[in-house]
């Protein structure tokens, strides 16, 4: 199928008729994928009346550049086509369905005499995939089931046909034990191994009456073969497969394979659960959480949802159950919507499952904003301040050696980092190593700033080090007259002190205590980000100044220098004719004879 491409100006030229369409930014990548009974209709409402479109659909609609559409033959095609385009290119602006890519599947092998193991790689050249299993210890319990019922082997050697009759193998302690019949020395056929792995494909699948048929057919020729022993463990067997089925929830006999699905949705996030109906017992239940781009309808987001999940747990229910209407003309399955009976109380198992994966998913929002407020409730007290501490500010100065002298300044709200609001300052007025004289300065103008631009002050300002630096941000604070209105406190490194201002002795609060981690972590942060700020700065400076220690090079020589070929080494390196197209040749000469002499005295 060929894509035609349409600009925004040209929408009146859309076919009135089922197909996606795909829409591309400037930059020409996809940014969104959609399915339309009429693409004229459908592409034209985004343009249309943008007042009555969600702030998300106008901004996406503003990076929009160019629309491509595809034409298919029904709106179940194009839902098809709309979801594999989605799962390639991930268009940022499509739902996002949140993969269990490390839940593990069960293959059978493609070998000769296949294997059945479990894997959470899904390599499909390999094999047959069955899952994935949202749960774990299912998955253990069906290949538990499959290996006391079939004597199926699970070494890996390779048992081509050829190296069996090579001797290349012995057999091992599994057919010593009686869970495997020895294929490797050609003591079990191909065909009576592949038999037990038919049936255990059937399990897989969910058909348990299949086994239990085989089971009881051979236990009743065994019985009538006076092969009484033999007859007995066919029956065990059987009784296996009925005990495995009584812990499945059987909902009813008298459904067959049936697929449910139910949404629950809000502005931001979809749940989808599923239930896989297998002979009248519910064997699989997975919810998926999808994060809504757009204000996508419960109908657009379940019928996607739903073709992915059918395609990835390899259902073929010709029948699908949903708690919303799904206009999908599909030849393969039937959408309804149960109203009374058996099918009705489904969609409402269904609708629990959804529900609660709503519920958990808020719960733990909720549990990690109180745990936030838990914090900055427990500081608080510890501090014995007045307000709580919503917005905090801490400060640390960087000079090393005496060089470059710089501060920092990191801001916390609701107990998180703001990195917008991080600020760096070059000191300014103070000549020296004088963190003092710097700390004053920095306080001083971030404060000052603040409140000529009528800014929200923070509630607590944290200073790293001891009673000499808070005393000097308090100096501060004073010429702003905001001393007393902000709170402060010092934050000495050696054991965690904390000081308060014109308070002779230090608060010390428990070492495991939370607030006490939200303060170092503050102070550890404005760390970081001065010390990264002075390294950099440091190192640019040295750059220039050993190269304007050349006579006639200056400032602007060593900035286009800098610019084109980025670091000392690259100069270094480079050819006097690589540098005289960028500086000039006498210049050239001067820096090239420079690195020369500098080269000859080391």
């Amino acid at each position: 199928m060929e894509a035609a491409r349409f600009s925004t100006k040209e929408i009146s030229k859309l076919p009135d008729q089922p197909g996606v369409y795909r829409y591309f930014n400037a930059d020409d990548v996809l940014i969104y994928v959609g399915k339309a009974k009429s693409l004229k209709k459908r592409v034209s409402s985004y343009f249309n009346k943008l007042s009555g479109n969600s702030r998300k659909t106008r901004r996406l609609v503003s990076e929009i550049k160019a629309i491509e559409v595809t034409l298919v033959n029904s709106e179940f095609d194009a839902l098809l086509l709309e979801n594999n385009l989605i799962k390639q290119n991930q268009p940022k602006y499509n739902i996002l369905l949140k993969d269990d890519k490390t839940f593990p599947y069960i293959c059978v092998s493609n070998e000769r005499f296949p294997r059945i193991y479990s894997t959470r790689k899904l390599i499909p050249s390999l094999g047959t995939y069955f899952g994935p299993f949202a749960n774990v210890k299912a998955m253990n319990n069906v290949l538990r089931l499959i290996n006391s019922l079939f004597t199926l082997r699970t070494c890996r050697y390779d048992l081509s046909e050829d190296n069996i009759q090579k001797e290349k193998y012995k057999v091992c302690l599994e057919y010593h034990i009686g869970n495997c019949k020895g294929p490797c020395e050609a003591l079990q056929t191909e065909a009576d191994y592949l038999k037990d792995v038919d049936q255990a494909v059937h399990i897989l699948k969910g058909n348990l009456s299949l086994p239990k048929s085989f089971f009881k057919e051979a236990m009743q020729e065994a019985a009538a073969n006076l092969e009484f022993e033999q007859a007995q463990k066919f029956k065990d067997k059987l009784e296996l497969v009925d005990k495995f089925q009584s812990k499945s929830i059987v909902v009813s006999p008298k459904l067959a394979d049936i697929d449910v699905f139910s949404i629950i949705s809000d502005e931001k996030f979809a749940f989808v659960n599923y239930l896989r109906i297998k002979n009248g017992t519910i064997n699989l239940s997975i919810t998926h959480e999808v994060k809504k781009k757009l204000n996508e309808a419960d109908e657009d987001v379940l019928s996607l949802v739903m073709v992915q999940m059918r395609d990835k747990y390899q259902s073929e229910a010709r029948e699908v159950l949903t708690n919303v209407a799904l206009d999908i003309p599909a030849d393969n399955f039937k959408v309804s919507v149960p109203q009374i009976g058996d099918k009705k109380k489904l969609i409402q198992l269904s609708l629990k499952n959804s529900l609660f994966a709503k519920k958990e998913k808020y719960e733990s929002l909720e549990n990690v904003k109180d745990k936030g407020n838990r914090v900055l409730k427990q500081l608080q007290a510890d501090l014995q301040l007045k307000e709580l501490p919503t917005h905090i500010e801490c400060f640390d100065n960087s000079n090393i050696q005496g060089t470059n002298p710089v501060a920092s300044m990191v801001c916390f709200k609701m107990g998180r980092p703001s990195k917008k609001d991080y600020r760096h300052f070059k000191i300014k007025t103070v000549v020296g190593p004088d963190d003092f004289g710097s700390m004053t300065e920095v306080v001083g103008r971030r404060y000052k700033r603040m409140v000529e631009e009528k800014q929200p002050l923070p509630k607590l300002i944290v200073i790293d080090g001891g009673k000499g630096q808070l005393n000097a941000a308090c100096d501060a604070l004073k010429a702003l007259d905001l001393y007393g209105v902000i709170p402060i406190i010092g934050i000495a490194k050696r054991l965690e002190e904390l000081y308060f201002p014109e308070d002779s002795f230090p608060l010390h609060i428990d070492k495991k205590s939370e607030s006490l981690r939200l303060i170092q972590q503050l102070r550890d942060e404005a760390h970081r980000f001065a010390i990264t700020f002075h390294r950099d700065l440091r190192s640019k400076n040295s750059f220039n100044f050993e190269l304007e220690n050349v006579k006639g090079v200056g400032r602007v020589t060593v900035d286009q220098l800098l610019k084109h070929f980025r670091t000392m080494s690259k100069i270094e390196a480079a050819t006097e004719d690589q540098i005289a197209a960028i500086v000039g040749a006498s210049r050239a000469r001067l820096i090239k004879t420079y690195f020369q002499q500098k080269k000859e005295a080391n």
